[in-house]
């Protein structure tokens, strides 16, 4: 189990392309919303920015080490593909223990759950972001999708 070429296109649709260092909602993120570790801050890993190539990489990386295994951890084996590139966008843009909580409301509970998780903190105050309405919309959708 693991996210397809088209929950990859599915994740950069969703989270665009930065080219440089930028901050998304506290966190400093770059390429396709790579939230950077705290030792690529420290060694100035991105210093001189990422190109889209170097974006793609880094995104393919990050499912292969960081999201397919909890994706496999989590969802049953009779998850169509949809489901699954539906979740890995979802775990991606939220992280894990985000996807942890949500998920174990139970898997028949996912197209009801991933709608509630359209909060962030922004300067402290506890906002409804309608960026993520519409890209948590889009994740119940591919969802709810026959292949």
């Amino acid at each position: 189990m693991q996210t397809s070429e088209n929950g990859i296109l599915f994740i950069k649709a969703n989270e665009g392309f930065v080219g440089k260092i930028s901050n998304d909602v506290g966190h400093p993120v770059i390429g396709h919303g790579h939230d950077l570790t705290p030792q690529e801050i420290a060694n100035g890993t991105f210093a001189d920015g990422i190109d889209e190539a170097g974006a793609d990489a880094l995104l393919r990386s990050d499912l292969i080490t960081r999201f397919d295994p909890v994706l496999r951890k989590f969802l049953p084996p009779t998850s169509n593909q949809n489901q699954v590139d539906s979740c890995s966008d979802f775990l991606y843009n939220n992280g894990p223990a985000n996807f942890a909580t949500m998920i174990h409301h139970g898997f028949d509970q996912v197209p009801v759950q991933m709608p509630a998780w359209h909060w962030a903190h922004v300067n402290g105050v506890l906002t409804s972001l309608p960026g993520l309405v519409a890209r948590l919309a889009k994740e119940v959708a591919l969802f709810n999708t026959p292949v």
